[in-house]
């Protein structure tokens, strides 16, 4: 017996093409494999409407939330970003006529292209600062690459030795949750961290210097004096290069400001603006030392060892690494005009 039920477009196609080519109903039916019913059927359907494509709908449940709930749903997303599953059918179910449950609201949000995810962590940027922000983006806008290379970023950093990650899960039973290998062990404040200040440019790693304790005014001008001034009077013997710091109290003291007054002739100190990482590259130079740390196979069990492997990760970054971070700079202040001093994805 030939194939029943409904046909492939390309195949509808086929009984309308046999059928045109004079073969009978029973010709079109013994060589392509279909009931003399399909083949008479599509072919009918064929000569009512002129189409080979099925107009007959879908199988399968219908659909609870329509076009029309979805753009409701969609506003009680953009009203309440951090909403729970629970929260959103709650809101959902209130008014309408038909209800729907936790899961089929899970399967509109996935058709609809939301998922949950943790959010993006931005500094907050205050008016004044955005406006600065912005006028900084505006001066540099047209800076080049080669404009780039001309500066020297710095920053301070600060890793843990032990880390909390709260995105680790387990599978257990239900009586194992006291388990030995279903804890996870926890040490206030992390069990203590190295803090360091570091220092690149296009051209090379600067250096990478632990701070022993507390930043101040007094341990940054040893760093300014015994690192800065050698890297920059080297890297830029012919005195036009810049050097980045961020807007930190002990980098605005009056004993730094006038030491960096004194040496006006040998660099210039890059007027930077208020709550702006994203626009600093070595932020992303401490995001690889923070990973590599995390994929050592064996971790530092105190704090000597983890700053001689923050050291040794620090010497191993590929140039090709620090160099296409500076190289993104323009495209870093395209974001910013772009955001009008707001948030940038970097």
């Amino acid at each position: 017996m030939g194939k029943k039920g409904d046909l492939s477009n390309f195949e509808r196609g086929m009984v309308v093409g046999a059928r045109q080519a004079g073969l009978s109903i029973s010709q079109s039916a013994q060589l392509l494999g279909f009931s003399r019913t399909t083949i008479c059927r599509v072919y009918k359907e064929w000569c009512a409407k002129g189409k080979t494509s099925s107009m007959r709908q879908s199988c399968g449940r219908k659909c609870l939330v329509d076009a029309r709930g979805q753009r409701r749903m969609g506003r009680l997303i953009q009203a309440d970003r951090r909403a729970t599953l629970t929260e959103i059918t709650t809101r959902y179910n209130r008014g309408m006529q038909q209800s729907i449950c936790e899961a089929t609201t899970r399967t509109t949000l996935r058709r609809m292209g939301y998922n949950s995810r943790r959010p993006h962590r931005v500094p907050l940027i205050s008016t004044t600062s955005r406006k600065k922000r912005l006028q900084f983006a505006r001066a540099h806008q047209n800076w080049t690459v080669e404009d780039w290379k001309n500066v020297a970023w710095s920053d301070e950093s600060r890793f843990l030795l032990r880390h909390s990650n709260g995105r680790v899960r387990i599978w257990r039973k239900q009586n194992e949750n006291m388990d030995p290998s279903c804890l996870v062990t926890t040490v206030q404040a992390g069990g203590g961290g190295v803090m360091v200040w570091g220092m690149f440019s296009w051209h090379t790693l600067g250096p990478l210097v632990p701070i022993g304790h507390r930043l101040n005014a007094t341990a940054y001008l040893s760093i300014v004096s015994d690192h800065v001034h050698p890297f920059m009077s080297t890297m830029y013997p012919s005195s036009d290069g810049y050097f980045q710091q961020d807007n930190a109290p002990c980098h605005k003291a009056r004993i730094i400001s006038n030491w960096f007054l004194e040496h006006d002739n040998e660099f210039t100190v890059l007027k930077w603006p208020p709550q702006s990482p994203d626009l600093n590259p070595i932020e992303h130079l401490w995001d690889v030392v923070e990973r590599e740390l995390r994929a050592l196979d064996v971790h530092p069990t105190n704090l000597h060892q983890l700053q001689d492997a923050i050291l040794s990760i620090w010497a191993n970054i590929s140039k090709e690494c620090f160099q296409h971070l500076v190289e993104s700079m323009p495209r870093r202040i395209m974001a910013v005009l772009k955001a009008k001093g707001g948030q940038t994805p970097y």
